[in-house]
C-alpha cells in the first residue's frame, strides 16, 4: 500500500499527466511547474495511452467507417503530443545535460512506439478499408484529404511492406532516429564547444564599439578578461564581416565549417549511416533512392522537376555570380589585397563595396531598428493586412525569462492564438530562428481549439548603454519566422494534422519567405524605422539604397543557396550505398563528395579541412532531406505572389484576404498548387524572381 500510495503521489505531482486540468490561460503549458524528472513518466504513459487508443480503434466491433477509424486515429496520444511538443521545443531552445540525455533515451522509445503503431495490420486493414470506399463517402475537402494522408503515411511507413521487411524496417527508424539526434547533438555541442580568447584589442581592428562590447560580454560570463569568440551568429557575422585581420576571419570561418569533423562530435561516420539507412529504408519501398521516396507528396513531386529548377537557376544566374566575384575582386585589389578571394574574405570585402556603391551598411541602418520598435512594425504589420492585435500577458508562464508571452486577437476583438518570442541567442539553445507550436488548432464541432505559436530567434543583445540594435538581415529574419508564425496563427482547420505549417516542404516557406518582401517598402518602414535616440524616421534617402542594394551580390546568394540544394541531392540520390574507398578516409571521402556535388556552383575557392555536411542540420537532422531546394522553390512562389501586392497596393485588403483565406488559413488540407492558383488565378512563373533580384529587367 505504501509503494501504490507513493506512486500515486508522483503521478498526482507530474504537471504533464494533469494536463486536462491546467488552470492557466488559454491551457498554455505551466512552465513554473515542469521539471525534467516529470518527462519520462509522461513520455511512457502518454506512449501507453497512445497504444490503448490504438486497441480501442482495432477491437471496435463496428465495421471501420471514418469517423471511428480515421477520426479516430488523428485524436489518439493526446497526452504523448502534450509531453512531446513541450520537451522537443525545449530541446532546441532551452536544452541543457539533463534534457540532451533524455533525448538520447527517449530516441529508441519513441522509435519502436511509431513503428508498433505505423506496422500495426489490424490497424492498417481498417484505414485501407475506409480508404478503399473514399469515393463513396460523402467527405468534404479536409476530410478526403485527412484520409488520403493518413492511408499514404501508412503506406509510405511500411503498412504494405511484408512481416520481414516490416520488422527491417522498424530496426532502420530505430536507426536512422538515434542517428539524427546524434548528428544533432553533436553539432549542438561542437558550436558551444569552441571558443577563442583575444587579449589584444588592436586585433580586432575594424569591430565596431558594439560587437567589441560583446565580445567582451562572452568573455565575462565565463569570467574571462578580454574579448571571446564564438560561433554564435551574434558573433560570427560580424566579425566576418568587419574584422581586418584576415588570420582571425580564417581561423573564425574553419572553426564554423568543420563543426563535426573529426574530435570528440564527430558527424563524419554518422552522416554515412544516416544516408545509407535512409537508402535502405527507400529501397525496401521498391524506391532507387531516398529521393524518390521523399518526394512524392510536394509540389516538386519528383527529383527530375527538382534538379530541372536548379538547374534553370544555374544557368541564369552562373554568370551573374561571376561577374560579381570578379569585380569584388579587382575591388580588393584596388585596396592593395592581391591574393584570391576566399570564403573568409568574401563577406569583408563584399561589405565594404556595398558601402562604397551604396553608402549603407548595418551600422548606418541598425539605429533605425531597435528591436522593441521592430516588433511593433512587425506586429502592425499583421494588423494592417489581417487585422491582428498582440497583447503581453505576464499571467502566461514562460520557459525561459527572456521569452515573452502575447495573446494574439483578430479584427473582431475575438482570441486568436497564444504567440512566445523568444529572441537572443544563450548557451542552452541551438543557432538560427525557427518557428514552431506548442499547441497546434483544431476544431471539435462548434469548438475552435486556438493554437499556441513560438519564434525563436538569436538577434542582437542589448548592452550596457544601447538597446537591442538589429541588423538588416535580423529584421528580414524576424519579418520570414513571423510569417510562419502567422501560418500557425491565422490556421482554420478541423483536423491538427493538416492545420498551420502542416503543408509541403516546398510550400511552407511561402508565407514565411513572402513576408520579407515587406522589409525594402518606405510604406511599411514608415510605421517603425525610427532612430533610437532622435526618434527620426528612416529618411527617403537611406530607403532608396536599400532598394538600390537590393539586387546586390543577389546572384551570388542564389547560386550559395543552389549548392546546399545540390549537395542535398547528390546526398540523397545516391542508388548504393556509400562506402569510402580503401584508400581514402572516411573523412575525406565525405569531403571529396560534398565538393564534387557543389562544383557546378562554385564560384569561391575550398578551404581545406572544411565541408559543411557535419553541421548542416536542416538535411541530416531536421527534416530537410531531399527539401533544402524548396527555399528556392518557395522563392519563386514568394516573389510571384509579392508581385500581386506591388500590382494592387502592399497594404491592399481584397488583396491580403485573399492571401489569408487561400494560403494561410488553408493549412494543408488541398492540394498546395490548388490554393496557391486560387490566390493567384493562374501558376506562377519564375519571372517576379528574377526580376526582383535583377537577373532579368
Amino acid at each position: 500500500m505504501a509503494l501504490l500510495s507513493v506512486a500515486v503521489a508522483l503521478q498526482a505531482a507530474n504537471p504533464f499527466l494533469e494536463y486536462k486540468k491546467w488552470n492557466t490561460p488559454h491551457g498554455t503549458y505551466p512552465f513554473n511547474e515542469i521539471r525534467p524528472e516529470h518527462y519520462m513518466p509522461a513520455f511512457e504513459e502518454g506512449m501507453r495511452q497512445g497504444l490503448a487508443d490504438i486497441d480501442a480503434i482495432v477491437n471496435n466491433p463496428a465495421a471501420p467507417t471514418f469517423k471511428n477509424t480515421i477520426e479516430a486515429y488523428e485524436k489518439s496520444g493526446q497526452l504523448l503530443s502534450v509531453v512531446a511538443s513541450c520537451f522537443y521545443n525545449l530541446a532546441s531552445a532551452d536544452t541543457n545535460d539533463e534534457l540532451q540525455a533524455l533525448e538520447v533515451e527517449l530516441s529508441p522509445k519513441l522509435s519502436e512506439y511509431s513503428s508498433t503503431i505505423r506496422l500495426n495490420e489490424k490497424l492498417f486493414e481498417r484505414i485501407k478499408a475506409v480508404y478503399d470506399q473514399k469515393d463513396k463517402l460523402k467527405l468534404n475537402t479536409e476530410q478526403k484529404q485527412l484520409l488520403d494522408d493518413v492511408y499514404e503515411s501508412f503506406a509510405n511507413n511500411g503498412a504494405n511492406l511484408s512481416p520481414e521487411d516490416k520488422q527491417t524496417y522498424r530496426e532502420l527508424s530505430a536507426r536512422l532516429s538515434k542517428l539524427t539526434m546524434t548528428y544533432g547533438q553533436n553539432a549542438l555541442k561542437a558550436t558551444n564547444a569552441w571558443t577563442m580568447l583575444i587579449k589584444d584589442e588592436a586585433l580586432l581592428a575594424g569591430l565596431n564599439d558594439d560587437t567589441k562590447q560583446l565580445l567582451r560580454n562572452n568573455a565575462a560570463a565565463k569570467n574571462l578578461e578580454g574579448y571571446l569568440l564564438n560561433l554564435k551568429p551574434t558573433t560570427y557575422i560580424p566579425v566576418m564581416q568587419d574584422c581586418d585581420n584576415r588570420d582571425i576571419r580564417r581561423e573564425l570561418y574553419t572553426a564554423y565549417n568543420s563543426r563535426g569533423i573529426g574530435g570528440e562530435f564527430d558527424n563524419t561516420q554518422v552522416i554515412i549511416d544516416i544516408v545509407n539507412t535512409r537508402l535502405q529504408m527507400a529501397q525496401l519501398f521498391g524506391k532507387q533512392c531516398y529521393a524518390d521516396k521523399s518526394l512524392h507528396k510536394t509540389m516538386a513531386e519528383n527529383k527530375e522537376n527538382v534538379y530541372g529548377l536548379l538547374d534553370q537557376l544555374r544557368d541564369a544566374y552562373m554568370p551573374v555570380a561571376k561577374a560579381e566575384v570578379a569585380e569584388l575582386q579587382a575591388f580588393a585589389e584596388s585596396l592593395g589585397f592581391y591574393a584570391t578571394i576566399q570564403p573568409f574574405d568574401w563577406s569583408y570585402y563584399s561589405k565594404k563595396l556595398q558601402e562604397q556603391k551604396y553608402a549603407i551598411s548595418d551600422d548606418v541602418l541598425r539605429p533605425y531598428f531597435e528591436l522593441e520598435n521592430v516588433k511593433q512594425g512587425v506586429f502592425g504589420l499583421a494588423k494592417r493586412l489581417y487585422g491582428l492585435t498582440f497583447k503581453e500577458n505576464k499571467n502566461i508562464q514562460v520557459y525561459n525569462p527572456e521569452v515573452v508571452a502575447y495573446e494574439v486577437y483578430d479584427a473582431k476583438g475575438q482570441f486568436l492564438a497564444v504567440y512566445y518570442a523568444d529572441f537572443h541567442p544563450r548557451d542552452g539553445k541551438r543557432a538560427g530562428a525557427w518557428m514552431n507550436d506548442f499547441k497546434p488548432q483544431w476544431r471539435d464541432g462548434k469548438r475552435d481549439s486556438r493554437p499556441h505559436i513560438v519564434n525563436v530567434m538569436n538577434f542582437t543583445r542589448p548592452t550596457a548603454d544601447k538597446p537591442a540594435l538589429l541588423t538588416y538581415d535580423e529584421v528580414e529574419t524576424f519579418l520570414h519566422e513571423f510569417g510562419h508564425a502567422l501560418h500557425g496563427m491565422l490556421t482554420r482547420c478541423q483536423y491538427s494534422a493538416l492545420s498551420g505549417t502542416n503543408v509541403p516542404r516546398d510550400f511552407v516557406e511561402l508565407p514565411s519567405q513572402f513576408n520579407e518582401n515587406f522589409l525594402s517598402e518606405k510604406e511599411f518602414l514608415d510605421t517603425f524605422a525610427k532612430h533610437y535616440l532622435t526618434g527620426e524616421a528612416i529618411p527617403q534617402e537611406l530607403v532608396d539604397k536599400i532598394r538600390a542594394s537590393q539586387t546586390y551580390h543577389a546572384a551570388y546568394a542564389c547560386v550559395r543557396q543552389l549548392s546546399f540544394g545540390y549537395l542535398d541531392m547528390a546526398w540523397h540520390t545516391l542508388t548504393s550505398p556509400f562506402v569510402p574507398s580503401e584508400c581514402t578516409t572516411a573523412l575525406q571521402a565525405v569531403i571529396d563528395f560534398g565538393n564534387t556535388a557543389m562544383e557546378q556552383v562554385q564560384i569561391l575557392p575550398n578551404v581545406p579541412g572544411t565541408q559543411m555536411e557535419t553541421a548542416f542540420t536542416h538535411i541530416f537532422s531536421g527534416g530537410y532531406a531531399a527539401g533544402y531546394y524548396s527555399y528556392k522553390w518557395s522563392e519563386l512562389l514568394d516573389a510571384d505572389a509579392f508581385s500581386i501586392f506591388k500590382k494592387n497596393g502592399i497594404f491592399d485588403k481584397k488583396t491580403a484576404d485573399s492571401f489569408r483565406k487561400n494560403i494561410l488559413e488553408r493549412g494543408g488540407t488541398e492540394n498546395a498548387m490548388t490554393l496557391y492558383k486560387r490566390f493567384r488565378g493562374g501558376e506562377p512563373t519564375i519571372d517576379a524572381l528574377m526580376e526582383r533580384d535583377g537577373i532579368k529587367k
